[in-house]
């Protein structure tokens, strides 16, 4: 009798060379992500050696006072402000800084004298600025060169307006030149009309005070909408971006952060660069 003989079925395993191999791949990526996140962190440190120096106090034998805990931008900002040392610096305010003690307002970080204050005075057809008399008054007590800005409220009328802040704001001889502030967008009009309205605000206020207003805005807005059809108008530009460092020829002014630390002043405060000398700045003023 034969013996029947039974088929055994290969199993065939899988290769540990290619679960070994895929392993491998997964651990050099992971040591390329990590070195690539620490060569970032590297360079970043290294660029802003400088602020950071300051702030950890290896950049002199000061004693540097203890504060709330210091964010990156601060970094940034005496980096900045320390390349753009021959500029003049100054700052802008509103009823959002709350009653502001005038007397204390003398520098950033102690290193860097405020000049120059914009003051916030009106909004649309009908906002006065809660502190705006008081902040007008004691800038200049302080001895800093002052003016004064509307921001503009697109869907409301452009020469009420400009009414209200001619009536709320009288500059004197040495105040820089009104400025407008521009940062929304229309709702259910085109832009033609918004750029109308601006024209005609900027018209009326040139002609009351016979000095031409400086336009704010940020720098999108300016690239997309004002710079080709207000070319005959002078910019004040708002870019907070961490890795933005150059001021450019066509700004007049640079806000370049938002959120600096001032004495006198509670809580963050708009910083901003004047694209030119101290005395150049003064030429601006009303005569």
């Amino acid at each position: 009798m034969k013996r029947k003989v039974v088929k055994r079925n290969t199993i065939q395993r899988k290769s540990r060379k290619s679960k070994s191999s895929v392993s491998v791949k997964g651990k050099w990526f992971n040591y390329l992500l990590g070195a690539s996140c620490l060569f970032f962190l590297f360079t970043i440190g290294f660029h802003y050696r400088s602020g950071l120096a300051y702030y950890f106090g290896f950049k002199s034998s000061k004693v540097i006072e203890k504060r709330e805990s210091k964010r990156l931008t601060d970094v940034r900002n005496f980096q900045l402000l320390t390349q753009y040392a021959d500029k003049v610096v100054g700052i802008d305010v509103s009823q959002y800084q709350g009653q502001i003690q005038w007397n204390q307002v003398r520098t950033i970080e102690g290193a860097f004298p405020i000049q120059f204050v914009f003051i916030r005075a009106t909004a649309g057809k009908d906002k006065v600025d809660s502190q705006f008399e008081r902040n007008w008054k004691e800038s200049k007590n302080n001895k800093m060169l002052r003016g004064a800005y509307h921001f503009y409220r697109p869907n409301e009328n452009s020469v009420a307006q400009a009414t209200l802040f001619i009536k709320t704001v009288t500059l004197q001889k040495g105040d820089l030149p009104p400025i407008l502030d521009i940062e929304s967008f229309p709702k259910n009009q085109p832009m033609d009309s918004l750029k109308a309205g601006l024209r005609r605000w900027l018209t009326k206020v040139d002609q009351h005070y016979g000095i031409k207003p400086i336009i704010y805005t940020n720098e999108r807005y300016y690239e997309d909408f004002l710079q080709d059809d207000f070319s005959d108008f002078q910019f004040w530009i708002a870019n907070y971006n961490f890795f933005a460092e150059t001021m450019q020829d066509d700004w007049l002014f640079w806000q370049f952060t938002e959120k600096a630390s001032i004495d006198g002043i509670e809580g963050n405060v708009d910083v901003n660069l004047y694209n030119g000398t101290p005395k150049m700045l003064h030429y601006m003023t009303k005569r």
